[in-house]
């Protein structure tokens, strides 16, 4: 029998009656990741995954985790193992530590078993940056089709099934938009919502841990074992196919920006069979100009915050050194030699918008027009309980495509949720091409359970659960 492609629940099944072992599970998994062709593995911890899986004791009935393998972002510290960020100048960066969220998952007994590539220090949405190249879409066998990132290694695992859950992080889309390519569930709680301790600093005041999974009751399960502050309306015994009453927004300025015929088909379906579920659908007007400054905007701050996380990469306390004569040549020629392009331009941004002489005109102004987005979002969120919009414009590109003129705006409107810190949620919600496009649900801050229980009854009407790779002929 085969123990991949499972979720979270339906392994936990298996261990409970006996059918399959912890240690029959990691062997398999470490078989498929050792076999794995679309360049995901930054450090593998297999030794320690079969070790753990050996000493866990009797199974935990109630504990669903126990025994479940998964996959870590390597911006994620791991305590004695490399995490890298996917930058050369972190390749052997061994943390002290495991961050807040590993050490949460190991109390209840799941088995990390690989840290995952990313676009390097998670400065990229296509997961072509990273130190060890480009990381493939499992769902196209050419190696033509990204997977979208930052996230992109941990999304590409559990779409391939070798594990049920992968931890991302997400400061403008890098979890949900590859979520979206890859037909996951891709969940971004409220931040702060879960303990960033441990996570490699991009853009603080935007940077959100999440879950890749391939059910929504495996997202809430997450988060009621992760969360920081226990929120008994979050457990996953909350999720509930009542809609009745729900106001769910659409954004009409954007929707009016995708072409996608089969999406835009799929999407206005959707809304009536939302609709036969007693959600009220309501379609909003909202500035143009603010959705054209959310790029912009998100561009300017995270750069200029970038540039502050990553100050303290110089190779004189850690990390990669490159030789020089005196302080300032050694962190020169570090930097040229060991960051990569990707992540200089947006460090040069960075400094470039915080200098003396730009400041007002750059990052004051950017901090401004963060805020007038996030007044416009809360005062949709005075009379409507979740935003709804596509996650993304159609299926995953071709990794050398660049972005079509025109949808800059639906290419990057996920990161409202990050501009107010809210929940957000994207869930598969067709195929074409048997290629996957996911949908996505914002809401307000703490609405997290709410959320959950929204995406669920979506996942319903779709019957896109546990979505991954040859899933049509199991």
């Amino acid at each position: 029998m085969n123990y991949l492609n499972m979720t979270i629940g339906e392994l936990h099944a298996l261990y409970v009656s006996g059918t399959v072992t912890p240690l029959q599970v990691i062997e398999d998994v470490i078989s498929a990741l050792s076999n794995d062709e679309n360049n995901i593995l930054e450090a593998t911890m297999y030794d320690e995954a079969r070790l753990a899986a050996k000493e866990i004791g009797p199974v935990e009935e109630g504990n669903l985790l126990w025994g479940i393998p998964f996959l870590v972002k390597d911006n994620i510290a791991v305590k004695d193992y490399v995490t890298s960020g996917s930058s050369k100048i972190l390749k052997n960066f061994i943390t002290p530590f495991d961050a807040a969220v590993i050490k949460k998952l190991r109390k209840h007994k799941a088995i990390p078993v690989a840290k995952t590539t990313l676009d390097e220090l998670s400065m990229g949405g296509r997961g072509t940056t990273g130190h060890k190249g480009v990381t493939f879409n499992p769902y196209d066998k050419n190696k033509e089709l990204i997977v979208g990132g930052s996230s992109s290694g941990s999304a590409s695992g559990v779409a391939s099934g070798y594990v049920p859950f992968a931890l991302g992080s997400d400061t403008g889309d890098s979890i949900r938009k590859p979520a979206s390519y890859t037909g996951l569930v891709g969940f971004k709680p409220t931040w702060g919502k879960v303990n960033r301790e441990g996570l490699f600093s991009f853009m603080p005041t935007f940077d959100h841990l999440g879950f890749f999974t391939r059910s929504v009751s495996d997202a809430a399960l997450l988060l009621n074992v992760t969360q920081e502050q226990k929120d008994s309306s979050d457990n996953i015994e909350n999720i509930t196919n009542d809609l009745k009453g729900a106001r769910i927004a659409v954004i009409k300025p954007l929707l009016a920006l995708y072409k996608n015929k089969a999406l835009l088909a799929r999407f206005k379906t959707l809304l009536k069979e939302l609709e036969a579920k007693g959600a009220v659908i309501s379609y909003v007007d909202f500035d143009e100009k603010l959705l054209e400054a959310i790029y912009p905007t998100y561009l300017i701050l995270s750069c200029a915050e970038a540039t502050s996380s990553n100050a303290n990469l110089t190779g004189i306390t850690f990390g990669e050194r490159s030789q020089g004569e005196s302080y300032e040549e050694i962190i020169t020629k570090t930097r040229s030699e060991n960051i990569g392009r990707q992540a200089k331009i947006r460090f040069l941004i960075g400094e470039f918008v915080l200098r003396r002489e730009n400041y007002e005109a750059y990052y004051k102004n950017a901090q401004k027009a963060r805020g007038l987005i996030v007044t416009a979002i809360n005062k949709i969120f005075e009379n409507y309980d979740f935003i709804i919009a596509p996650s993304a414009p159609s299926v995953a590109p071709k990794v050398n495509d660049k972005s079509e003129n025109g949808t800059e705006v639906i290419e990057n409107h996920l990161a409202i949720a990050n501009f107010g810190g809210y929940p957000s949620i994207t869930v598969p919600l067709l195929l074409t091409d048997n290629l996957p496009i996911g949908i996505n649900l914002t809401g307000p801050v703490n609405s997290d359970a709410a959320l959950l229980s929204a995406a669920w009854n979506i996942e319903e009407i779709t019957g896109l659960y546990n979505l991954h790779v040859g899933w049509e002929n199991l």
